[in-house]
């Protein structure tokens, strides 16, 4: 029983954390552009793809 005094403010401590935590990433823009990154990562692909074919086509001729 006694272990059941410490558990509950504990688990309420940590679960304020958790809503703190939550709010701090919001607040700082951790959640603004969820697409982004993974378009840039496509977008670069393509990019290289491009460069490397012009090197190609300039050691052939």
């Amino acid at each position: 029983m006694g272990a059941i005094y410490f558990l509950i403010p504990l688990s309420l401590i940590v679960l304020g954390f958790a809503i703190w935590a939550l709010l701090w990433a919001i607040n700082s823009g951790q959640y603004d552009d969820l697409e982004g990154s993974s378009w840039r990562l496509i977008q670069d692909d393509k990019e290289d793809q491009r460069k490397k074919q012009r090197t190609e086509r300039s050691l052939q001729e």
